[in-house]
C-alpha cells in the first residue's frame, strides 16, 4: 500500500486591514489581498484636522476626494469599509517633526517618517488590538518568509518602482504583520492600471500622489515660512564673504542649486551649490559643486530589518527615495553607525535617511547627523 501525497497545505486566511488612500496602487492591493482569501477590511486615514485645508485637486493623498474614491474602490471590491481619525498622531509625528527638522537645518523625509510612525506603528497597533493579522498597503516591496519563520523585507520585483527605501525603518515585528501584494510582480504601472479597470475600479486612471501631502499646493518655502516666520540672514562663501541675503535659512537644502539669488557669478564662472546650513547664525554657505564630494558619515537613531549587524561590513546604500545605490562600508560604534564610501557621493544632508542592502534585501537605516566632505571635517548638524 502506497501512501497518497498530500497537496501541500493552503496559505492561511488572515484578517488583514488594507491602507486605502484612495490611489490606485492600494486599492489594487486590497483587491489582491481579497482575491488571495482573506478577510480584508478597507480603511482610509484621515490625517488633518480640518480635511477642507487641503486644496481641491491636491495631488497629495490626503483629500476629501481622496477618502471618497477610497469608499467607493472598497464597495466594488466588497470589503468593510471605515474613516479613522489619526489626525492628532500625524501633526505630532509627522507634521511637527517636519518643521522642527528644517528649523534644526536637516532635510526630513516626511514619508518614511509616516511609514514608521502612522502606517506601521498608529495603525498596526490598533489593527492588532482589534483582532486584526496584517497591515496591507499598495506599497512596491517585497517580503521573503524564511525557512525558520523569520521575515526579510526586499526591493520590488521591479527595481523602477521600488519603495523599499521609505520602509527600511520598518522592525523585524512590524514586517511580521505587513502586506505588500503588488511588490513580487514585475508589473508595469499601465498594467496595474489595465488591473484596476478590469476589476471596476474608477481610480485606474487617477494621477498618482506626488506632493508632501500636508502642503496642498506644494510651496515647502512657502508652509515653513507661515509655521517658522521670516528671518533675514546672509549667504556666504567657504571664506565667509557675504554673497547675499536670505529670509529663512530653512528654505534651503544641501546641494541646491536654483534659487540661491546671489547677484553676481562666482570667480570661475561655475554654478554654486549650498553646502551647509546654520540655524544657529541663520547663515548659508555656497560653494563649487566639487565641495558636495562627501566620503563618509554617521547615523543615528538606527533600525533594523530582522536582526542586527555585527561588526563591520559592506554593503550598498540608498541615501533618497528615488537615488541610486552606491557601496559603502558600515558598522555600528557607540551606539552611532558611521559610513564610508567607496566613491565620493554628493548632495547628502542631515535628516535624511541612509538605508543599506545586502542585495536586494533590505538590512535596515538611520537617521544622517554628520557629513564628512573630502578634505574638510566631519560637520553635525
Amino acid at each position: 500500500m502506497t501512501d497518497t501525497p498530500h497537496a501541500p497545505n493552503p496559505a492561511p486566511r488572515l484578517r488583514v486591514l488594507a491602507a486605502m488612500s484612495g490611489g490606485v496602487d492600494s486599492a489594487v492591493a486590497a483587491a489582491r489581498a481579497v482575491e488571495a482569501g482573506h478577510d480584508v477590511t478597507g480603511v482610509h486615514l484621515a490625517l488633518s484636522a480640518n480635511p477642507q485645508s487641503f486644496r481641491t485637486g491636491a495631488r497629495g493623498c490626503c483629500t476629501i476626494e481622496d477618502s471618497r474614491d477610497a469608499r467607493r474602490a472598497a464597495d466594488v471590491i466588497g470589503i468593510p469599509f471605515y474613516v479613522w481619525d489619526l489626525a492628532e498622531r500625524f501633526r505630532q509625528d509627522v507634521v511637527e517633526d517636519f518643521i522642527a527638522e528644517y528649523e534644526a537645518g536637516r532635510t526630513p523625509n516626511p514619508c518614511l517618517r509616516c511609514n514608521e510612525k502612522i502606517k506601521f506603528a498608529a495603525l498596526l497597533d490598533k489593527a492588532l488590538a482589534l483582532g486584526f493579522d496584517a497591515v496591507c498597503t499598495g506599497h512596491y516591496a517585497t517580503i521573503v518568509v524564511r525557512e525558520d519563520g523569520t521575515r526579510e523585507l526586499h526591493r520590488a520585483a521591479d527595481a523602477a518602482k521600488d519603495q523599499s527605501y521609505v520602509l527600511g525603518v520598518l522592525d523585524e515585528r512590524q514586517l511580521a504583520h505587513a502586506m505588500f501584494p503588488l511588490g513580487d510582480t514585475p508589473t508595469t504601472k499601465e498594467e496595474i492600471r489595465a488591473e484596476a479597470e478590469r476589476r471596476g475600479l474608477a481610480v485606474a486612471r487617477k494621477p498618482d500622489s506626488h506632493d508632501i501631502c500636508f502642503i496642498a499646493d506644494g510651496d515647502t518655502q512657502g508652509f515653513l515660512a507661515k509655521h517658522l516666520g521670516t528671518a533675514e540672514g546672509d549667504i556666504v562663501d567657504e571664506d565667509g564673504n557675504k554673497l547675499g541675503t536670505h529670509s529663512g535659512a530653512y528654505g534651503f537644502t544641501v546641494g541646491q542649486r536654483k534659487g540661491l539669488r546671489i547677484g553676481h557669478p562666482a570667480p570661475d564662472g561655475k554654478p554654486r551649490y549650498v553646502l551647509d546650513i546654520s540655524p544657529v547664525d541663520n547663515t548659508v554657505t555656497v560653494g563649487p559643486a566639487s565641495a558636495l564630494d562627501v566620503v563618509a558619515l554617521t547615523a543615528v537613531r538606527p533600525r533594523w530589518c530582522g536582526t542586527p549587524p555585527t561588526g563591520p561590513g559592506t554593503y550598498t546604500a540608498q541615501l533618497r527615495a528615488h537615488g541610486g545605490e552606491t557601496e559603502v562600508t558600515a558598522e555600528m560604534v557607540d551606539g552611532e553607525l558611521r559610513v564610508t564610501f567607496t566613491e565620493p557621493v554628493r548632495g547628502v544632508a542631515p535628516g535624511q535617511a541612509i538605508v543599506l542592502y545586502d542585495g536586494t534585501r533590505v538590512v535596515g537605516s538611520a537617521t544622517i547627523a554628520a557629513t564628512e566632505r573630502r578634505g574638510a571635517a566631519a560637520t553635525r548638524s
